[in-house]
């Protein structure tokens, strides 16, 4: 059997679990209330730390989900990506519009990479 790690457990998720060399990472979210475009960059500052504490980073990503609360965001968000993704080693990537769990979040970031 394989080892399963877990980094920063809480109470209802782990930040990183780790299984046969892939990382997955839990969802990030920015600061509630701020624009899309800056709460889009902290979670992708996010990504980058909990990446790096599984000792990998975003040009090793395979996946990633972005979920935003309202289509009129996209653009937006897309602009923060833009800046933050690696163009050698774009993932595939899958955006949707979801209703936030709390409101005043209007993103959430989760990705799969390998280490």
């Amino acid at each position: 059997m394989t080892e399963i790690v877990r980094i920063e457990r809480l109470k209802r998720t782990s930040m990183v679990s780790i299984h046969n060399g892939i990382a997955y990472v839990a969802g990030m979210c920015g600061n509630k209330g701020d624009s899309i475009e800056d709460q889009t960059r902290l979670c992708l500052q996010k990504v980058d730390k909990w990446l790096a504490e599984a000792g990998t980073d975003k040009s090793k990503i395979l996946r990633a989900e972005v979920w935003i609360s309202d289509q009129k965001h996209f653009d937006a968000m897309n602009i923060a990506w833009e800046e933050w993704v690696d163009p050698e080693n774009q993932p595939s990537r899958a955006a949707g519009v979801c209703p936030p769990a709390a409101e005043g979040y209007d993103v959430e970031v989760i990705v799969t990479a390998a280490i």
